[in-house]
C-alpha cells in the first residue's frame, strides 16, 4: 500500500470503495501512486464520469459544464491561482465566481479563493485531466496545437509529410497565428492524413463544444478529431493563405485554390470554400488527388450491359450526351473517362468548366469565371470558333448555355454536358423547362446516362448474408440469391467498405423516342418508350451489382428506392435517417443485426407506408409556398386526409420537384420571391407533360384581377387564405380524380 502522506487525493477513498471491488481497491492502492482517481482511470477500473456522478451524489454538488469559460472568468481570475489548486474559472460576477474543482472536501481551497476574489465560491464538479486540459485551453492556447500534434507523432492520426506550394516567408499576419510552425504544421497533417486515408473532402465546422475535423471516405462523413475552439482562428487563415483568400474577411464566402505536394513528391489540388456561420467560418476543402481517381471507364464498377452502351454511344461523332445525377454522384469522373475514349480518335477536344477539377493531357481545358465575364455562353461562343471536334460543357444552367450546345451538337460537334435530373429521360423535361424547343431536343439527344455512386464491398471481409431476403423484394432477389454484407476489418478502417462504384441508367435515342419527344409526350410514356429501347432502372442496375456481390443490399437500399409500381420509373431517393424511425416500429422482417438491420427495416417500413398510401388512394401534394408556417399547417391538413406531401419554398425549386415527383397535384402561393407563382404556372402549362397537372392557388389576394388572371394562365381551382380544411382537402381529390377521368 502506498504511503498515506503521499497520496493527494486520499479522501476519494471511500468513493473509490463504492464504485470498486476490494480487490480492485488494493490493486489501487498497491500502486506506487500520488493520485487514487488517476490510476483507477488507469487501470481501467472505473471511469470519470462514474466517479464525477458518485461524487456528485455524495457532496451533494453539481457537475460543471466546462465548455462554458466565461471571458470575464478567464480575465480576472488569475492562473497562477488556478493551477495552484487545480481547478477552473466558469464564470464570475460582483458577489459570486463559479469554480469546476475534483475536490469538493478542499476546503482551504475555497476559502483561499474566496479571500483572494473577494466574492463567494461556488463550487461544480470536473475530473483532474479534464480541468488540466481546459486550463491551457484557457491560459495558453499556443500550447493546444503542440499537444495535437503530439497526437499525431505518438500514431493517434495516420500521417505521411506534406509540405504546400505556398512560400510561407511571403505571409505576414501580424499577431495572427496562421503563419506560426505549429500551426502550419497541424494543417499539414489534417491534409496529410484525409489524402492518406482516401477522403474526397475535409470538413472543418465549428461547433460550442469545439471543431470537429470530418473525412469524407466513399461518401460518407466520418469524425476525425475534434479541436479545442481555441484553434478555431489562426486554423481558417491558414487554410485561407494556401488557398490565397482574404484572410481579414470572415462575414462573406470565399473560394480559392491550392496545390500540396505529398511524399514522393506527387501533387494534390485542393479546392477550398469557406462560408461565415454563426459560431464561426466553416471551411470544406475538396480533394483532387488524379492518381486516386479513376478515369477510365472500365475501372468505374459499371456493369457490362451498360457499359457497352455508354461505349455505343461515345462512338457518335455528333449530337449531345448529358451525364445526370445529384452532386457528389461521379458524373465529372465518367465525362473524364468518357473523353480519354474518345481522344484515342485523334480529335480536338475543349472542355468549358467551373472549376476545372483535373488537368488532361492533350485537352484544351477553360476555366468559366462568372465574376470576369467568361460564363459558360461566352466561352461556347468562342470554343466554336476553335474548330473542336469534341466539346465538354460542365454544367448547363441556363437557357443560353443550353441553346448554344444543342446548336453546336445539331452542327456537326459531340457535345458532353451534365444536367441535375433524377433520372435518364429527366434530361428531356429539364430541356425543355429551360427552353429547348422539342423539336431541336429530339434531334439533338444521343443519350443520356444517369449515375449514382455506390459504396463497394471490402473484399478482404465481406460475408454472405444468411438471412432471408423480404417478400417486396423477391421480385429483384428471389430465394436463394445470394447476397453479401459488410463486416469490417483493418483494410476497410472497420466500415466494411472501400472505394465506391458507380450505378448507371443509360438511354439511347431511338427514332421512336425522337417522335416522342417531337409531339410532346408525358414524362411516363418517354420513360416507357426507353425501356422499350432497352434502358433499364438504376434499381435494376444496382441490382445486379448486389447479387454479384460488389455491394451489399443495404447500401444499395441507402441509395436507391424500388421503382414505382405504375410508372416503372425510380421513386425520389429517400434519406433513411435512423433517428425518424420510432423504436417501436422496427420490422419483424429485418435481415441481419446491428446497423444493417436498422437501415434495412427503415426501408421496408418506408415501403410498408407508401403501400398502404396507394391501397388508400394517397396522391403525392407538392405544397410551394414561402411561408414555412403555413406550409406546415397544410402539410398538417392534407396528410391526415392520406395525401402524401412534398414541399417547395420558391417557384425555382417548385419546378425542380415537379421534374422529380411527378406529383399528383400542385398547391400554389402567387407571391413568393424570386420567380413568384404567375411564373410557376406559366412555365407548367407550357410543357406538355405538365400542361394538365392540377394546380391549386391558395393565395390572400381575394381581388378580382388576381383570380382571373390565375385562371387565363391555366390554373385549376381558386381558394383564399384563411383557409378550411375540408375545402382544400376536398377540391384537391375532385381536381386530382377529374384529371384521371
Amino acid at each position: 500500500m502506498a504511503p498515506a502522506g503521499r497520496v493527494q487525493d486520499e479522501w476519494l477513498l471511500p468513493t473509490l470503495k463504492a464504485l470498486l471491488t476490494p480487490e480492485q481497491v488494493a490493486q489501487v492502492q498497491a500502486d506506487n501512486t500520488t493520485e487514487y482517481w488517476a490510476t483507477a482511470t488507469r487501470l481501467g477500473f472505473t471511469a470519470d464520469d462514474l466517479i464525477i456522478a458518485a461524487l456528485s451524489a455524495r457532496f451533494t454538488v453539481p457537475i460543471a459544464d466546462v465548455t462554458r469559460v466565461s471571458k470575464a472568468a478567464r480575465d480576472l481570475v488569475p492562473e497562477s491561482l488556478m493551477r495552484k489548486y487545480r481547478v477552473l474559472p466558469l464564470a464570475i460576477n460582483d458577489s459570486v465566481v463559479e469554480i469546476a474543482t475534483s475536490n469538493p472536501n478542499d476546503l482551504d481551497c475555497e476559502s483561499a479563493l474566496a479571500f483572494a476574489l473577494g466574492r463567494t465560491v461556488s463550487l461544480s464538479l470536473a475530473s483532474p485531466s479534464v480541468i488540466a486540459q481546459r486550463l491551457d485551453e484557457v491560459y495558453r492556447p499556443e500550447n493546444i496545437i503542440d499537444n495535437i500534434l503530439t497526437d499525431f507523432a505518438a500514431g493517434n492520426f495516420a500521417i505521411e509529410s506534406i509540405t504546400d506550394s505556398v512560400d510561407e516567408g511571403e505571409f505576414d499576419l501580424g499577431v495572427s497565428k496562421a503563419t506560426e510552425r505549429p500551426i502550419i504544421q497541424l494543417v499539414d497533417r489534417i491534409v496529410a492524413a484525409a489524402i492518406q486515408a482516401g477522403a474526397s473532402d475535409i470538413h472543418i465546422e465549428p461547433e460550442e463544444s469545439g471543431i470537429p475535423v470530418r473525412y469524407r471516405i466513399d461518401g460518407v462523413l466520418s469524425q476525425a478529431m475534434v479541436l479545442p475552439k481555441a484553434a478555431g482562428i489562426p486554423l481558417v487563415s491558414r487554410i485561407k493563405i494556401m488557398a490565397e483568400l482574404d484572410i481579414a474577411d470572415r462575414k462573406r464566402p470565399q473560394d480559392g485554390r491550392a496545390r500540396v505536394a505529398v511524399s514522393g513528391g506527387r501533387r494534390v489540388d485542393l479546392r477550398v470554400s469557406t462560408l461565415p456561420a454563426s459560431l464561426g467560418e466553416k471551411v470544406v476543402i475538396r480533394i483532387l488527388d488524379q492518381r486516386a481517381t479513376t478515369l477510365t471507364l472500365d475501372s468505374l464498377g459499371i456493369t457490362p450491359n451498360e457499359l457497352k452502351r455508354i461505349q455505343t454511344l461515345l462512338q457518335k461523332r455528333d449530337g449531345i450526351i448529358f451525364v445526370t445525377g445529384p452532386t457528389g454522384s461521379g458524373k465529372t469522373t465518367t465525362l473524364y473517362s468518357a473523353l480519354g475514349v474518345i481522344q484515342a480518335r485523334g480529335v480536338n477536344i475543349v472542355t468549358v468548366e467551373d472549376p476545372v477539377e483535373y488537368r488532361l493531357p492533350g485537352i484544351v481545358q477553360v476555366q468559366a469565371s462568372e465574376k470576369g465575364g467568361l460564363t459558360f455562353a461566352a466561352a461556347l461562343r468562342s470554343i466554336l470558333r476553335q474548330d473542336p471536334d469534341v466539346i465538354l460543357v460542365g454544367e448547363i444552367r441556363d437557357r443560353e448555355t443550353a441553346m448554344i450546345a444543342v446548336q453546336a451538337s445539331l452542327t456537326g460537334h459531340l457535345v458532353l454536358a451534365t444536367l441535375h435530373t433524377v433520372d435518364a429521360v429527366g434530361a428531356v423535361a429539364r430541356l425543355l423547362d429551360i427552353g429547348v424547343e422539342p423539336y431541336k431536343v429530339a434531334s439533338a439527344l444521343r443519350g443520356v446516362i444517369a449515375q449514382r455512386l455506390l459504396r463497394r464491398l471490402c473484399p478482404h471481409c465481406k460475408q454472405e448474408l444468411e438471412e432471408a431476403i423480404p417478400l417486396e423484394l423477391h421480385k429483384w432477389f428471389p430465394p436463394g440469391t445470394r447476397t453479401w454484407r459488410a463486416a469490417g476489418c483493418d483494410q476497410c478502417a472497420h466500415t466494411g467498405y472501400r472505394r465506391r462504384l458507380a450505378v448507371t441508367q443509360v438511354l439511347v435515342s431511338t427514332p421512336e423516342f425522337e417522335r416522342r419527344v417531337t409531339s410532346g409526350d408525358p414524362q411516363e410514356r418517354l420513360s416507357k418508350v426507353a425501356r422499350e429501347g432497352g434502358m433499364r432502372e438504376l434499381w435494376d442496375s444496382a441490382a445486379d451489382l448486389v447479387r454479384s456481390g460488389e455491394t451489399s443490399l443495404e447500401e444499395m437500399l441507402r441509395v436507391l428506392e424500388p421503382p414505382d409500381e405504375t410508372t416503372g420509373r425510380a421513386r425520389m431517393p429517400t434519406p433513411l435517417h435512423m433517428s425518424s424511425v420510432p423504436a417501436s416500429k422496427t420490422p419483424s422482417r429485418a435481415l441481419g443485426s446491428g446497423r444493417y438491420q436498422s437501415l434495412t427495416g427503415a426501408s421496408f417500413e418506408l415501403l410498408d407506408d407508401l403501400k398502404a398510401k396507394s391501397e388508400t388512394g394517397g396522391k403525392r401534394i407538392l405544397v410551394v409556398e414561402d411561408d414555412a408556417s403555413l406550409r406546415a399547417a397544410v402539410r398538417a391538413v392534407l396528410e391526415g386526409e392520406g395525401f402524401t406531401i412534398h414541399e417547395a419554398s420558391d417557384g425555382t425549386s417548385a419546378l425542380d420537384q415537379v421534374d422529380k415527383l411527378a406529383p399528383d397535384a400542385v398547391v400554389l402561393d402567387l407571391h413568393m420571391a424570386g420567380l413568384d407563382g404567375y411564373g410557376v404556372l406559366t412555365r407548367l402549362r407550357a410543357r406538355p407533360a405538365t400542361a394538365s397537372l392540377p394546380v391549386l392557388i391558395l393565395t390572400a389576394n381575394d381581388d378580382e384581377a388576381s383570380e382571373v388572371r390565375a385562371f387565363e394562365l391555366g390554373a385549376s381551382d381558386f381558394l383564399i387564405k384563411p383557409f378550411r380544411a375540408s375545402a382544400i382537402a376536398a377540391r384537391l381529390s375532385a381536381l386530382i380524380h377529374r384529371t384521371r377521368r
